[in-house]
């Protein structure tokens, strides 16, 4: 396994060896880490890269979109980009049989045809302050005063207090901000990050389904891709610029900074990088934390998943009004559903958990050469053994329930039910069956009676007896074992999914708790609760020895610079754009339009490459004008660089050595699909759209000259 820290100073004199690994601080950048960015072809300086006094910096074009992906400003007028499948949620929610334009895509012709997105928040960084010191000292004043405690209850419940503590106090001193108190490096660094959080976004334009999905689950997380992965939304603000609740009073945001635009392409080597919010990763997990990945919780994701979206997909292909229904939700499920087969695969093939055994037998002999390590460290690994060991059955049980209980689309209901049926004040209530109202607007009970049968059978066939719920009794004992006639049964007699329900539940109050639903979820919730309580007494031990370790690891290798696991704070990666090779096949740095055309030829064998003959026929004239690469003379679609992202860092802008964008990150390769655990140089690979093919179509597709002009193109 490469090591999981980046190059220490002899990689600023060598381009040999690509420093690619990595989601670095903005504000806490290593000073031999800019080098070797400027050493690749970065053109900025630290302060072109994150300054929190003017507001120019290349920080304060990118955003957190959703706190579920990022994505980039490109106009004076507030105009962000993001992935398709970042605005995908929103663009559903829009969408009706008599109006599909999640089917159709859409433009808007001006700023009173942008469409309110109901929810969503794009969230600006204001600026991160290191609280380390602040965090230790309190840290330790509360030790002082609690001898009794362990260092192990130490660590799990007073270094919660103590980030609770601060983050209140910097809420009080900003009161109109975002703030988040963050952990970094397994507990040995604090950081806190101020937003600002603007509510009032609009959809501008989105593709085709066709086009913004194009490959489909086919060609999810794979390479080649011809994905146009995006979609334009506007931030508005109030008049002096601030954020606000939608209004029809509010005007665009007139932002300092906002991404120039590159139509000049790349090539390979050229310099590339990241800049947005990754969501999580486990680089420095244990040996024993990577097994139980694989096998507790991958295994039975890959399982419940893969059966509840057959059901799905029969339903939405049989009803195009089911369809948009469950496109979002289908979307959400089936992204991590192949996310984790690959990881597991990649998992294997590439024997990480064998390579870090041999890392953590190497920290082992290291803590064993000094007195003050084995105070500190030793028995961390023998600690992590006991604890996974007693936790790996527990797991598994508690996935499988987790998993099962999430495709119960009527334990949602019932959640919802008993929230409005507590409701005492007119507000709440018109909140409770506002929320119910929504929920239903995406719900068929039908799909849900036979997803819920389907899972049912599943659970009694995994779940261990003893964590199975009351109901499986009921299924054996009154039902003979048969859970669809148990499901008929609960969905027959239940209110939950009438066209009446919120009138039904208010009219009942508390006594709705009697509903079959409300009965069944309430059941289900009970015992997997106690699944987890029984599993806490060693999850804090694994998260104090799983930190330990983290800590000996990068106290080992203290003279290389390091980064800290993604916790989607603002990060930074960079390195080159690179093709790779995985066994004999050898895979091409970018995509053109005729790799396109040839999958679409395909498309009747291959529903995932469906492209509406109105749009072949556009993209078959060749065309491109400005938009076609001047090296190649091609359509580039699609682009890899070795850049280190993973999930949230869908729609984070690739930038070019000067700063300006030339693409949207959206995806990883198969082969690398361990990225979130163990980086591999020679295979990962970030997957970008070329940000000429999404200006080819909003030009020559959406005809919206009006938003060209506006970027300054």
């Amino acid at each position: 396994m490469k090591n999981l820290l980046l190059f220490g100073l002899m990689a600023i004199t060598s381009l040999a060896t690509k420093a690619d690994e990595g989601m670095w601080v903005l504000h806490k950048m290593d000073s031999r880490t800019h080098q070797v960015m400027q050493q690749l072809g970065l053109k900025l300086s630290p302060q072109e890269l994150y300054d929190t006094q003017s507001g120019t910096s290349l920080k304060d074009a990118v955003v957190d979109f959703g706190d579920f992906c990022s994505g980039v400003v490109v106009s004076r007028d507030g105009l962000v980009f993001t992935n398709h499948h970042c605005g995908f949620g929103a663009i559903q929610a829009l969408s009706t049989t008599g109006d599909d334009i999640l089917k159709n895509g859409f433009v808007a012709r001006n700023h009173a045809e942008e469409r309110p997105a109901e929810g969503l928040s794009v969230f600006f960084l204001q600026q991160t302050d290191d609280v380390t010191e602040t965090v230790k000292t309190r840290l330790q004043e509360a030790a002082k005063a609690q001898p009794e405690l362990t260092r192990q209850e130490l660590a799990s419940r007073l270094t919660n207090e103590v980030m609770d503590s601060l983050q209140a106090e910097y809420k009080t001193m900003y009161p109109n901000r975002e703030v988040r108190v963050q952990s970094f490096c397994g507990g040995s660094q604090f950081y806190v990050s101020i937003y600002k959080e603007y509510k009032d976004i609009r959809l501008v334009f989105t593709p085709t389904q066709t086009l913004g999905k194009f490959g489909g689950d086919t060609d999810n997380w794979m390479w080649p891709r011809q994905t146009c992965d995006f979609s334009v939304f506007r931030v508005y603000a109030d008049k002096n610029g601030e954020p606000a609740e939608y209004s029809p009073e509010n005007v665009p945001l007139h932002p300092k900074r906002w991404a120039r635009i590159s139509l000049d392409g790349y090539a390979p080597g050229d310099y590339c990088m990241t800049i947005g919010f990754p969501g999580s990763t486990n680089r420095y997990l244990s040996s024993y934390g990577i097994t139980e990945r694989m096998e507790q919780q991958n295994a039975p994701r890959i399982e419940v998943r893969g059966m509840k979206q057959e059901v799905w997909n029969r339903w939405m292909k049989k009803e195009r009004a089911i369809g948009i229904k469950y496109a979002s939700k289908y979307a959400g499920s089936s992204n991590y559903w192949k996310n984790s087969i690959g990881m597991n695969k990649a998992l294997k093939e590439l024997n990480v958990v064998r390579e870090k055994e041999q890392l953590e037998e190497r920290i082992g002999r290291w803590v064993g050469q000094d007195k003050e390590r084995q105070e500190r460290f030793g028995g961390m690994l023998d600690s992590l053994r006991l604890a996974y060991g007693k936790r790996q059955e527990l797991m598994r049980n508690v996935m499988y329930l987790g998993e099962i209980y999430s495709g119960f689309e009527i334990f949602t209901l019932a959640r919802l039910a008993d929230r409005l049926s507590l409701c005492e004040d007119s507000t709440a209530m018109a909140q409770g069956v506002k929320d119910y109202e929504e929920f239903m607007k995406d719900y068929d009970v039908r799909v849900d009676e036979e997803t819920t049968a389907t899972l049912l059978q599943l659970l009694t066939e995994r779940v261990d007896t003893a964590w199975q719920p009351e109901f499986c009794k009921v299924i054996k004992k009154q039902f003979n074992g048969d859970a669809r006639a148990y499901v008929r049964d609960i969905f027959g007699r239940t209110c939950l999914t009438g066209t009446q329900a919120t009138n039904d539940i208010l009219k009942a109050g508390k006594g709705i708790l009697e509903d079959p639903a409300m009965k069944m979820a309430q059941d289900g919730r009970e015992h997997r609760t106690a699944l987890i309580m029984e599993m806490d007494k060693w999850n804090s031990m694994i998260h104090y020895n799983e930190n330990l370790l983290t800590q000996a690891f990068l106290e080992m290798e203290m003279e290389q610079p390091h980064y800290s696991d993604a916790n989607f704070s603002m990060r930074l990666s960079y390195g080159i754009i690179q093709d790779y090779t995985a066994g004999t096949q050898h895979y091409n740095y970018f995509t053109d339009m005729q790799s396109l055309l040839d999958k679409a030829a395909r498309q009747e064998e291959t529903e995932d490459y469906e492209l509406e003959e109105s749009i072949i026929q556009l993209l078959s004239k060749g065309k491109f004008g400005r938009y076609a690469d001047k090296r190649t003379g091609k359509m580039q679609l699609c682009f890899l660089s070795n850049n280190d992202i993973t999930g949230g860092n869908s729609g984070s802008p690739m930038f070019n050595g000067k700063g300006e964008l030339i693409g949207l990150a959206f995806d990883g390769n198969w082969e690398a699909m361990s990225g979130d655990i163990s980086f591999n140089p020679t295979l990962q690979r970030c997957i970008g759209v070329d940000i000429r093919f999404v200006l080819y179509l909003i030009d020559k597709w959406g005809k919206a000259k009006h938003l060209i002009k506006e970027m300054g193109l």
